[in-house]
Protein backbone atom coordinates (compact mmCIF):
# COMPACT_ATOMS: atom_id res chain seq x y z
CA UNK A 1 0.00 0.00 0.00
CA UNK A 2 1.00 3.41 -1.14
CA UNK A 3 2.12 5.46 1.78
CA UNK A 4 0.47 8.64 1.49
CA UNK A 5 -2.90 10.94 3.71
CA UNK A 6 -3.82 8.53 6.31
CA UNK A 7 -7.21 9.78 8.06
CA UNK A 8 -7.58 9.64 11.31
CA UNK A 9 -9.99 6.36 12.62
CA UNK A 10 -10.83 8.65 15.82
CA UNK A 11 -10.42 12.50 16.01
CA UNK A 12 -8.46 14.58 18.53
CA UNK A 13 -10.77 16.74 19.12
CA UNK A 14 -13.65 13.68 19.66
CA UNK A 15 -11.36 12.40 22.22
CA UNK A 16 -10.88 15.73 23.84
CA UNK A 17 -14.51 16.26 23.73
CA UNK A 18 -14.82 12.65 25.61
CA UNK A 19 -11.94 12.94 28.13
CA UNK A 20 -12.79 16.74 28.92
CA UNK A 21 -16.40 15.48 30.50
CA UNK A 22 -14.46 12.83 31.92
CA UNK A 23 -12.03 15.21 34.03
CA UNK A 24 -11.17 19.18 32.74
CA UNK A 25 -7.72 18.67 32.91
CA UNK A 26 -7.31 15.85 30.37
CA UNK A 27 -6.49 17.14 26.63
CA UNK A 28 -4.76 15.41 23.58
CA UNK A 29 -4.68 19.23 22.08
CA UNK A 30 -5.75 22.24 24.71
CA UNK A 31 -3.00 23.62 27.25
CA UNK A 32 -4.48 23.87 30.94
CA UNK A 33 -3.22 24.51 34.41
CA UNK A 34 -4.64 23.58 37.70
CA UNK A 35 -4.39 25.74 40.75
CA UNK A 36 -2.25 23.95 43.35
CA UNK A 37 -0.94 26.54 45.50
CA UNK A 38 -1.28 30.16 46.34
CA UNK A 39 1.48 31.92 48.32
CA UNK A 40 1.08 35.50 49.83
CA UNK A 41 4.51 37.74 48.82
CA UNK A 42 3.25 40.92 50.27
CA UNK A 43 0.26 43.11 50.83
CA UNK A 44 0.07 43.53 46.97
CA UNK A 45 1.78 40.54 45.55
CA UNK A 46 0.16 37.01 45.62
CA UNK A 47 1.98 33.87 43.91
CA UNK A 48 -0.14 31.47 41.76
CA UNK A 49 1.06 27.92 41.18
CA UNK A 50 -0.03 25.81 38.75
CA UNK A 51 0.27 22.09 37.48
CA UNK A 52 0.42 21.56 33.95
CA UNK A 53 -1.17 19.52 31.94
CA UNK A 54 0.31 16.72 29.40
CA UNK A 55 -0.79 18.74 26.34
CA UNK A 56 0.91 22.24 28.21
CA UNK A 57 4.03 20.21 28.32
CA UNK A 58 4.60 18.52 25.36
CA UNK A 59 3.59 21.48 23.43
CA UNK A 60 6.17 23.85 24.88
CA UNK A 61 9.20 20.65 24.58
CA UNK A 62 8.25 21.28 20.82
CA UNK A 63 8.89 24.35 20.77
CA UNK A 64 12.40 25.48 22.37
CA UNK A 65 11.86 22.93 25.03
CA UNK A 66 10.74 24.75 28.34
CA UNK A 67 9.96 28.94 28.34
CA UNK A 68 12.37 31.83 28.47
CA UNK A 69 12.75 33.88 31.07
CA UNK A 70 10.36 37.06 30.62
CA UNK A 71 7.69 35.30 29.07
CA UNK A 72 4.31 35.05 29.95
CA UNK A 73 0.64 33.37 29.96
CA UNK A 74 -2.37 34.03 28.04
CA UNK A 75 -5.34 32.76 30.80
CA UNK A 76 -8.66 31.94 29.93
CA UNK A 77 -10.70 32.45 33.47
CA UNK A 78 -14.26 31.89 33.43
CA UNK A 79 -16.29 34.11 35.45
CA UNK A 80 -20.19 33.52 36.76
CA UNK A 81 -20.51 32.16 32.84
CA UNK A 82 -18.30 34.94 30.79
CA UNK A 83 -14.64 34.28 29.64
CA UNK A 84 -12.27 36.69 30.34
CA UNK A 85 -8.27 36.75 28.99
CA UNK A 86 -5.61 38.08 30.86
CA UNK A 87 -1.59 38.10 30.28
CA UNK A 88 0.52 37.22 33.45
CA UNK A 89 4.15 36.91 33.69
CA UNK A 90 5.68 33.42 34.38
CA UNK A 91 8.13 33.67 37.65
CA UNK A 92 11.37 31.98 36.93
CA UNK A 93 12.55 28.76 34.79
CA UNK A 94 11.39 25.41 34.35
CA UNK A 95 12.70 22.77 37.35
CA UNK A 96 14.22 26.29 39.21
CA UNK A 97 13.16 25.91 42.67
CA UNK A 98 10.50 28.82 43.89
CA UNK A 99 12.69 31.72 45.57
CA UNK A 100 10.66 32.13 48.56
CA UNK A 101 10.44 28.59 49.48
CA UNK A 102 13.21 27.63 52.12
CA UNK A 103 13.36 24.15 51.11
CA UNK A 104 15.69 23.31 47.81
CA UNK A 105 15.91 20.04 48.17
CA UNK A 106 16.06 17.36 45.47
CA UNK A 107 12.52 16.84 46.29
CA UNK A 108 10.96 19.85 46.28
CA UNK A 109 12.73 20.77 42.86
CA UNK A 110 11.78 17.28 41.38
CA UNK A 111 8.07 18.27 42.38
CA UNK A 112 8.42 22.00 40.68
CA UNK A 113 9.10 20.34 37.15
CA UNK A 114 5.47 19.95 36.12
CA UNK A 115 4.61 23.37 37.41
CA UNK A 116 4.46 26.84 36.04
CA UNK A 117 4.51 29.85 38.77
CA UNK A 118 2.93 33.29 37.98
CA UNK A 119 2.68 36.89 40.30
CA UNK A 120 0.10 38.96 40.78
CA UNK A 121 -1.82 41.62 42.13
CA UNK A 122 -4.78 41.51 43.52
CA UNK A 123 -6.75 44.12 41.82
CA UNK A 124 -9.22 43.83 38.85
CA UNK A 125 -11.95 41.41 38.13
CA UNK A 126 -9.86 38.34 36.96
CA UNK A 127 -7.04 38.85 39.01
CA UNK A 128 -9.41 39.32 42.24
CA UNK A 129 -10.52 36.24 41.45
CA UNK A 130 -7.35 34.29 40.76
CA UNK A 131 -6.19 34.96 43.79
CA UNK A 132 -8.79 35.55 46.29
CA UNK A 133 -11.93 33.20 44.96
CA UNK A 134 -10.93 30.57 42.79
CA UNK A 135 -10.71 27.17 44.56
CA UNK A 136 -7.38 24.86 45.02
CA UNK A 137 -7.67 22.25 41.52
CA UNK A 138 -9.91 24.46 39.67
CA UNK A 139 -8.36 24.36 36.20
CA UNK A 140 -8.34 26.98 33.19
CA UNK A 141 -7.64 27.00 29.91
CA UNK A 142 -3.79 28.84 29.04
CA UNK A 143 -1.83 29.58 26.08
CA UNK A 144 1.85 28.61 25.38
CA UNK A 145 4.71 30.57 26.83
CA UNK A 146 4.79 33.88 25.13
CA UNK A 147 6.77 37.15 24.53
CA UNK A 148 9.94 38.57 23.38
CA UNK A 149 10.89 40.13 26.51
CA UNK A 150 13.82 37.53 26.40
CA UNK A 151 17.92 37.75 26.41
CA UNK A 152 17.33 37.00 22.37
CA UNK A 153 16.87 40.71 22.05
CA UNK A 154 20.12 41.59 23.30
CA UNK A 155 21.86 39.81 20.02
CA UNK A 156 22.20 42.99 18.47
CA UNK A 157 24.20 45.21 21.19
CA UNK A 158 25.85 41.51 22.54
CA UNK A 159 27.30 41.15 18.60
CA UNK A 160 28.92 44.50 18.57
CA UNK A 161 30.17 44.86 22.24
CA UNK A 162 31.59 41.35 21.15
CA UNK A 163 33.24 42.81 18.17
CA UNK A 164 34.43 45.38 20.07
CA UNK A 165 35.97 43.25 22.89
CA UNK A 166 33.95 44.51 25.23
CA UNK A 167 31.44 42.87 27.95
CA UNK A 168 27.87 42.68 27.74
CA UNK A 169 26.23 44.85 30.35
CA UNK A 170 22.55 44.18 31.45
CA UNK A 171 20.47 47.02 33.03
CA UNK A 172 17.01 45.26 34.65
CA UNK A 173 14.48 48.41 35.99
CA UNK A 174 11.67 47.51 37.75
CA UNK A 175 8.52 49.11 39.70
CA UNK A 176 6.87 47.15 42.27
CA UNK A 177 5.11 43.83 40.77
CA UNK A 178 7.49 44.55 36.85
CA UNK A 179 10.27 42.47 39.17
CA UNK A 180 8.11 39.37 38.30
CA UNK A 181 9.13 38.51 34.62
CA UNK A 182 12.79 39.45 35.78
CA UNK A 183 13.34 36.86 37.85
CA UNK A 184 13.86 33.89 35.26
CA UNK A 185 15.93 36.64 33.05
CA UNK A 186 18.32 37.71 35.81
CA UNK A 187 19.34 34.10 36.60
CA UNK A 188 19.39 33.26 32.61
CA UNK A 189 21.73 36.17 31.97
CA UNK A 190 24.09 35.44 34.48
CA UNK A 191 24.58 31.88 33.56
CA UNK A 192 24.92 33.42 30.27
CA UNK A 193 28.35 35.65 31.97
CA UNK A 194 26.45 38.53 31.67
CA UNK A 195 27.40 41.76 33.94
CA UNK A 196 24.23 42.29 35.68
CA UNK A 197 22.69 45.42 37.00
CA UNK A 198 19.02 45.72 38.69
CA UNK A 199 17.18 48.58 39.59
CA UNK A 200 13.55 47.68 41.69
CA UNK A 201 11.89 50.47 43.21
CA UNK A 202 8.89 49.08 45.56
CA UNK A 203 6.87 50.89 48.13
CA UNK A 204 7.11 47.34 50.20
CA UNK A 205 10.22 45.22 51.53
CA UNK A 206 10.50 41.77 50.47
CA UNK A 207 12.96 40.05 52.58
CA UNK A 208 13.18 36.63 50.54
CA UNK A 209 13.46 38.39 47.39
CA UNK A 210 15.89 40.46 48.86
CA UNK A 211 17.84 37.69 50.09
CA UNK A 212 17.36 35.77 46.98
CA UNK A 213 19.30 38.84 45.43
CA UNK A 214 21.96 38.48 47.91
CA UNK A 215 22.32 34.69 47.31
CA UNK A 216 22.78 35.36 43.67
CA UNK A 217 25.20 38.73 44.74
CA UNK A 218 27.15 35.98 46.60
CA UNK A 219 27.19 33.46 43.74
CA UNK A 220 27.65 35.76 40.68
CA UNK A 221 30.38 38.72 41.56
CA UNK A 222 29.19 40.64 38.27
CA UNK A 223 25.53 41.11 39.68
CA UNK A 224 24.58 44.15 41.61
CA UNK A 225 21.38 45.22 42.83
CA UNK A 226 19.56 48.55 44.21
CA UNK A 227 16.56 47.89 46.24
CA UNK A 228 15.23 51.47 46.21
CA UNK A 229 11.85 51.73 49.05
CA UNK A 230 10.12 54.50 48.02
CA UNK A 231 9.46 55.32 51.88
CA UNK A 232 13.11 54.61 52.31
CA UNK A 233 15.46 57.98 51.41
CA UNK A 234 18.61 56.16 52.69
CA UNK A 235 18.11 53.52 49.91
CA UNK A 236 17.56 56.51 46.95
CA UNK A 237 19.98 56.46 44.09
CA UNK A 238 21.74 60.02 43.91
CA UNK A 239 19.49 61.27 46.35
CA UNK A 240 16.20 60.99 43.81
CA UNK A 241 13.39 59.18 45.12
CA UNK A 242 12.34 58.19 41.41
CA UNK A 243 14.32 57.18 38.34
CA UNK A 244 15.98 60.01 37.30
CA UNK A 245 19.24 60.78 35.09
CA UNK A 246 21.35 61.32 37.46
CA UNK A 247 20.32 57.77 39.30
CA UNK A 248 21.27 56.22 36.26
CA UNK A 249 24.51 57.73 36.17
CA UNK A 250 25.34 56.70 39.32
CA UNK A 251 25.49 53.39 37.98
CA UNK A 252 29.24 54.13 36.72
CA UNK A 253 27.62 51.82 34.02
CA UNK A 254 29.03 52.37 29.92
CA UNK A 255 25.27 53.33 29.07
CA UNK A 256 26.03 53.40 25.75
CA UNK A 257 27.24 49.77 25.49
CA UNK A 258 24.47 48.45 28.32
CA UNK A 259 21.16 46.72 26.91
CA UNK A 260 18.17 47.91 29.33
CA UNK A 261 14.97 45.61 30.56
CA UNK A 262 12.44 47.98 31.73
CA UNK A 263 9.16 46.56 33.22
CA UNK A 264 7.17 48.78 35.20
CA UNK A 265 3.98 51.09 35.69
CA UNK A 266 3.20 54.10 33.27
CA UNK A 267 4.95 56.37 35.37
CA UNK A 268 8.54 54.33 36.00
CA UNK A 269 8.47 53.96 32.06
CA UNK A 270 8.19 57.78 31.18
CA UNK A 271 10.91 58.33 33.96
CA UNK A 272 13.14 56.19 31.93
CA UNK A 273 12.77 57.80 28.96
CA UNK A 274 12.48 61.17 30.50
CA UNK A 275 15.91 60.21 31.93
CA UNK A 276 17.60 58.33 28.69
CA UNK A 277 16.59 61.69 26.85
CA UNK A 278 18.94 64.00 29.29
CA UNK A 279 21.68 61.72 29.12
CA UNK A 280 24.31 62.23 26.25
CA UNK A 281 26.20 59.22 25.00
CA UNK A 282 29.85 59.55 23.98
CA UNK A 283 28.86 58.22 20.49
CA UNK A 284 26.03 58.92 17.84
CA UNK A 285 23.77 56.62 19.74
CA UNK A 286 20.92 57.51 21.81
CA UNK A 287 20.55 56.17 24.79
CA UNK A 288 16.72 54.79 24.25
CA UNK A 289 17.34 52.86 21.38
CA UNK A 290 18.74 50.76 24.13
CA UNK A 291 15.84 50.08 26.22
CA UNK A 292 13.38 46.77 25.84
CA UNK A 293 9.92 47.32 27.38
CA UNK A 294 7.76 44.66 28.23
CA UNK A 295 4.81 45.31 26.50
CA UNK A 296 2.06 42.73 27.15
CA UNK A 297 0.61 44.79 29.86
CA UNK A 298 1.75 48.25 31.42
CA UNK A 299 4.57 49.00 28.65
CA UNK A 300 4.51 52.39 26.95
CA UNK A 301 7.55 52.90 24.71
CA UNK A 302 6.76 56.51 23.54
CA UNK A 303 5.55 60.31 24.84
CA UNK A 304 3.49 62.39 23.05
CA UNK A 305 5.15 64.49 20.60
CA UNK A 306 7.49 65.49 23.11
CA UNK A 307 4.97 67.26 25.20
CA UNK A 308 6.07 64.25 28.09
CA UNK A 309 2.56 63.88 28.07
CA UNK A 310 2.12 60.42 28.45
CA UNK A 311 -1.45 58.31 27.23
CA UNK A 312 -2.80 54.88 29.53
CA UNK A 313 -5.79 52.81 28.84
CA UNK A 314 -7.83 55.86 31.48
CA UNK A 315 -6.21 59.30 30.21
CA UNK A 316 -8.63 61.39 29.58
CA UNK A 317 -8.65 63.34 26.34
CA UNK A 318 -10.95 65.94 24.33
CA UNK A 319 -14.43 64.29 24.74
CA UNK A 320 -15.80 62.71 20.93
CA UNK A 321 -18.31 60.54 20.04
CA UNK A 322 -17.76 56.91 18.43
CA UNK A 323 -20.60 55.26 16.72
CA UNK A 324 -21.43 51.95 16.13
CA UNK A 325 -23.05 51.49 12.80
CA UNK A 326 -24.64 48.26 12.57
CA UNK A 327 -25.64 48.50 15.95
CA UNK A 328 -27.29 52.30 15.57
CA UNK A 329 -25.75 53.31 18.61
CA UNK A 330 -23.75 55.72 20.23
CA UNK A 331 -21.54 56.61 23.39
CA UNK A 332 -19.32 59.84 24.30
CA UNK A 333 -15.31 58.73 24.79
CA UNK A 334 -12.88 60.57 26.04
CA UNK A 335 -10.59 57.26 26.90
CA UNK A 336 -9.96 53.76 24.79
CA UNK A 337 -12.83 53.40 22.83
CA UNK A 338 -13.17 50.30 24.70
CA UNK A 339 -13.73 51.85 28.50
CA UNK A 340 -15.74 54.20 27.17
CA UNK A 341 -18.39 51.67 25.42
CA UNK A 342 -18.39 49.97 28.66
CA UNK A 343 -18.72 53.10 30.69
CA UNK A 344 -21.75 53.87 28.66
CA UNK A 345 -22.90 50.21 29.28
CA UNK A 346 -22.79 49.23 25.71
CA UNK A 347 -20.67 45.76 25.44
CA UNK A 348 -17.88 45.24 23.02
CA UNK A 349 -15.77 42.32 21.85
CA UNK A 350 -12.47 42.17 24.05
CA UNK A 351 -10.00 39.56 25.17
CA UNK A 352 -6.40 40.57 27.21
CA UNK A 353 -7.19 44.44 27.04
CA UNK A 354 -3.82 45.25 26.60
CA UNK A 355 -3.48 45.11 22.81
CA UNK A 356 -2.34 41.68 22.56
CA UNK A 357 -5.08 39.06 21.86
CA UNK A 358 -6.74 40.69 19.10
CA UNK A 359 -9.84 40.09 20.20
CA UNK A 360 -11.61 43.40 20.29
CA UNK A 361 -9.88 44.32 16.64
CA UNK A 362 -12.44 45.62 13.94
CA UNK A 363 -12.71 48.03 10.82
CA UNK A 364 -12.75 51.89 11.40
CA UNK A 365 -15.30 52.98 8.54
CA UNK A 366 -13.90 56.55 9.48
CA UNK A 367 -12.51 58.91 12.05
CA UNK A 368 -8.95 59.92 13.73
CA UNK A 369 -7.60 57.43 16.19
CA UNK A 370 -4.44 57.31 18.39
CA UNK A 371 -3.15 54.10 19.48
CA UNK A 372 -1.59 54.53 23.27
CA UNK A 373 1.37 52.47 23.37
CA UNK A 374 2.71 53.58 20.03
CA UNK A 375 1.68 57.27 19.88
CA UNK A 376 0.81 56.42 16.22
CA UNK A 377 -2.25 58.50 14.70
CA UNK A 378 -4.45 56.87 12.06
CA UNK A 379 -5.73 58.51 8.77
CA UNK A 380 -9.42 59.00 8.45
CA UNK A 381 -10.70 56.69 6.78
CA UNK A 382 -10.89 52.90 6.44
CA UNK A 383 -8.90 50.72 8.60
CA UNK A 384 -8.42 47.78 11.49
CA UNK A 385 -8.13 48.93 15.12
CA UNK A 386 -8.25 47.74 18.38
CA UNK A 387 -10.91 49.43 21.14
CA UNK A 388 -8.55 48.28 24.14
CA UNK A 389 -5.56 50.71 22.87
CA UNK A 390 -7.08 53.60 20.85
CA UNK A 391 -8.54 56.87 21.71
CA UNK A 392 -10.79 58.76 19.43
CA UNK A 393 -9.27 61.87 18.11
CA UNK A 394 -11.83 62.91 16.07
CA UNK A 395 -15.88 61.56 16.13
CA UNK A 396 -15.35 57.98 15.01
CA UNK A 397 -17.47 55.39 12.98
CA UNK A 398 -17.05 51.80 13.73
CA UNK A 399 -18.55 49.16 11.21
CA UNK A 400 -19.95 46.89 14.50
Amino acid sequence: MANGYRPEIVQRAFVDFIGSRLHPFWSLTTPKLRLIARYTLSNDLIALQFETNRAFKQQTSKISNDWQGGQYLDLRVCIDGVYHQRSYSIVGLTNQPLWWLDDTSDSNIAGQRNTVTIAIKPQGLVSNYLTKQMPLAQVVDTSLPLGHFTLEQTSVIAKENLDNNKPTSLLFIAGGSGITPMLGLIIQALRKGHHVTLLHYSRTVLPKLQHQWQQLNDTYPDFIYHLIHTEDSTTYLAGKRYLSAEGLLSLNLSLADTQIFACGSQALLTGLYKAAAEITLPTDKQLRDNIIVEDFGTALTDVDNGSNQVFDKTVSVEEHTVYLRSRQRQFSSNTTILIAAENADVRLAHGCRQGICQLCRCNKISGVVKNIQTGKVSDDGYESIQTCINIAMTDVVLDI
